[in-house]
């Protein structure tokens, strides 16, 4: 619970048990503490966080107020809901809340004319029961295409449908690894990858990512070597949440050395097609056709069509392939026909172009990202990525869970940057999305300066007059 917690005071703050319960909340909110979890005993965590109990009781009551935690004596304290106190919460005037805790961008335009098209492609199938075994045969047909576009040969029956890149993630871990069993992955990576291995009771492996030089491919090597991980599970495109991109050469090293050493591997694009600096089709060649057999390549809609969906698909061996479909049912019965005849539309050539547009859009969001940042946040540093979603930012210190907190007192919601490592910690780095427009990431920054300059006491930082309720 204290690893988890991090830097939860805020600078300065004699608010203790104030700052601790929001500590809590945003976790509970964000997924980490589940309802259910049972919480340390008041003396215990007291100890752990090094405060008294009597900050402790406080901040528990302050909790049970709010409706996130229920106690029974000789029980104990626990999870018990997300709360009303910011459920559904709205600034003054009722604007929204500026959310930087997802990235994921709004549905590609377009989406209304493929809709109409499905609605008149629905007809064909009305007359079946409406379970197709590995997806609709046009959606992996053009999949299939995609691939073999970017230089990875692929057939249809070498492409499954399913119901989004988590789902598809699950699907390759219930069918590689099992309780105990460890599993390679980036440190730091994608959070629900994470917290899918700690629901299957495996244990992840981080190899740390260096924020600027990438993969550190010795370290791969030695905790392939030591470790002797069930697979592996790699963002290796615009990777998240640091943005990095492993080029041509160290493919080549990483994937020699799992063949080599017959360890499978998850890779996951479903960045891959938001490449800023050129063409997807003309990038480093897919991992897969460096990987063999072992691979098993995972692709989104959600980050390049819209999230709504909720279609990813596994592209793999058929032999891996009917593996996964044979233990697929105890999980799911397949993804909806219509969103399939939706996003089949969407990768026409019109669906392509389209894309293109959005990636100059997001070129420039990000750009305004980068420019909002160096004027008000000029001690934040970064690497700029060459595509992707989002910047992975080192803050002046170790603050990103209490700045998370605060921001959210300022209008913004963050995921801190403990989200994104196997065992929480990276207090010093929060990842910003950039699929806002560029006027709201630039009013978003505004607040996070002001949201920093309250927890560290920064000066001649401009203040945002922003009411919240």
């Amino acid at each position: 619970m204290a690893i988890l917690l991090g830097e939860w005071r805020r600078h300065g703050s004699r608010q203790g048990a104030a700052d601790l319960a929001a500590a809590v909340e945003l976790h509970v909110l964000d997924g980490q503490l589940p309802i259910g979890t049972r919480l340390p005993a008041e003396r215990e965590l007291a100890t752990a966080l090094g405060v008294s109990r009597t900050l402790i009781g406080a901040a528990l009551d302050r909790l049970r107020e709010d409706g996130l935690v229920a106690s029974r004596q000789g029980a104990g304290s626990w999870v018990a809901g997300t709360g009303t106190r910011r459920a559904e919460p709205e600034l003054a005037g009722g604007n929204a809340l500026i959310d930087l805790a997802k990235a994921a961008p709004p549905a590609l335009p377009g989406m209304t004319a493929a809709v109409d098209a499905a609605r008149q492609d629905l007809s064909a199938y009305l007359s079946g029961n409406g379970y197709i075994t590995g997806g609709l045969p046009v959606l992996r047909e053009r999949l299939a295409e995609r691939y073999t576009a970017r230089g990875l040969p692929t057939t249809p029956d070498q492409v499954i449908v399913v119901n989004g890149a988590y789902s598809a993630f699950v699907l390759c871990l219930r069918m590689l690894a099992g309780p105990g069993d460890r599993v390679l992955v980036e440190q730091p990576t994608y959070p629900n990858a994470l917290d899918a291995l700690r629901a299957a009771h495996a244990q992840p492996v981080p190899v740390a990512l260096d924020p600027v030089g990438g993969w550190d491919l010795a370290g791969f090597e030695a905790a392939v070597r030591q470790a002797a991980p069930r697979f592996g599970y790699l963002v290796v495109d615009f990777q998240n949440p640091t943005g990095l991109r492993l080029d041509a050469a160290g493919r080549e090293r990483l994937a020699g050395m799992l063949t080599r050493s017959h360890t499978p591997v998850v890779v996951d694009e479903s960045l891959v097609e938001l490449d800023y600096e050129g063409d997807p089709v003309h990038g480093p060649p897919p991992f897969a056709a460096l990987g063999g057999e072992l691979t098993l390549t995972v692709g989104s809609a959600a980050k390049t069509y819209w999230g709504g969906l909720r279609l990813g698909w596994i592209r793999g061996s058929t032999e891996l392939l009917d593996r996964l479909l044979s233990s697929r049912y105890a999980i799911d019965l397949g993804p909806p026909v219509f969103d399939q005849l939706v996003l089949a539309s969407m990768m026409e050539p019109a669906g392509y172009e389209a894309l293109a547009k959005r990636r100059h859009d997001f070129r420039g969001q990000r750009d305004a990202l980068v420019a909002a940042l160096r004027t008000h946040c000029p001690n934040w540093t970064f690497v700029v990525p060459s595509g992707g979603l989002s910047l992975w930012c080192k803050l002046p210190e170790a603050m990103s869970t209490r700045l998370a907190v605060s921001a959210a007192n300022h209008g913004v919601q963050l995921a801190p940057g403990s989200r994104f490592g196997v065992h929480g910690g990276l207090e010093r780095w929060i990842r910003l999305p950039f699929g806002l427009p560029s006027g709201q990431l630039e009013d978003a920054v505004r607040r996070l300066a002001a949201a920093s300059a309250s927890i560290s006491g920064c000066a001649n930082v401009p203040a945002v007059d922003v009411a919240v309720t």
